[in-house]
């Protein structure tokens, strides 16, 4: 009776060549683990992403406090949006305030 491991009585036979392809495709497995884990920054990729931007409120934010507020008039509300838009581009899809 053959077995695998005595193939035509003259060696390992053709399953030899099954363990190099398995262990090929470990190493392309861990590589592609940690390539994908250091894209996402240092603490891999079950980490959230930081937000880039600073904490507080938005300037349109505090600009529409304000108006709500009192403190400043629908006159002066308006100009300071058109030089935040004129600033920081469009503001909504219109132009006008989102």
């Amino acid at each position: 009776m053959q077995t695998l491991a005595n193939w035509n009585g003259g060696g390992p036979g053709p399953w030899i060549l099954l363990f190099p392809l398995i262990w090929a495709a470990v190493v392309v497995g861990v590589v592609t683990v940690l390539r994908r884990a250091g894209r996402h920054g240092r603490g891999g990729p079950w980490r959230a992403p930081t937000d880039p931007r600073p904490t507080g409120d938005s300037p349109l934010a505090v600009l529409g406090r304000r108006f709500a507020s009192g403190e400043i008039d629908e006159h002066e509300y308006w100009r300071r949006l058109s030089v935040l838009d004129e600033q920081f581009g469009r503001i909504g899809k219109g132009g006008g305030p989102a």
